[in-house]
């Protein structure tokens, strides 16, 4: 599935103890919906939750750091058991120096995947950067990989395949489902 990726990015890849998450335009396909009262509401793929919960499950801690603050998100991040939920900050970079302290894990050891700008400052440190394709220009290109699937329609669910498929757990977690 992965195989045809080069071998470096394979080798970030299996580093990986931490997937760290922005939502709008990652777990969302960063498209707002506001009714008539001016609620908000947004749609998450259930592809990505369930490569998320596969991923947790292979011993892989997740978390999301994203700028909004998002009643949506309050219950998607609780309903995956995400470890680390930090809202309504724009220092990114903050939020994530405080995240590795907390566990004790190297910048080698985080992959991160963004969209647009403010998600740059967590993406030059991190061990691997990914962007989704429909990501501004500047942070595709300093993306060590960019998903085939666009944010909100699987981009996540790849990642957490990638990382699996990188560190041998895949195929046991995917056996599960054929017996």
């Amino acid at each position: 599935m992965f195989s045809h990726l080069p071998r470096p990015l394979i080798e970030r890849a299996e580093r990986i103890r931490l997937l760290i998450m922005d939502v709008d335009g990652v777990l969302t396909d960063a498209k707002l919906l506001f009714d008539a009262d001016g609620r908000m509401s947004k749609a998450f793929n259930t592809l990505d939750g369930h490569g998320i919960k596969m991923l947790q499950e292979s011993g892989v801690q997740t978390a999301i750091i994203t700028a909004r603050s998002d009643a949506a998100v309050d219950a998607r991040a609780a309903q995956l058991g995400i470890g680390f939920y930090r809202k309504g900050s724009s220092d990114k970079k903050a939020v994530y120096q405080v995240l590795l302290a907390e566990t004790d894990l190297s910048e080698a050891q985080c992959a991160y995947i963004g969209d647009d700008v403010i998600d740059l400052p967590v993406m030059i440190r991190c061990g691997l950067p990914v962007a989704v394709p429909n990501a501004h220009a500047e942070v595709r290109k300093r993306a060590a990989y960019t998903t085939a699937a666009a944010g909100g329609n699987g981009a996540v669910r790849e990642l957490c395949d990638l990382i699996m498929y990188a560190q041998g757990s895949f195929q046991a977690a995917l056996d599960r489902y054929l017996q």
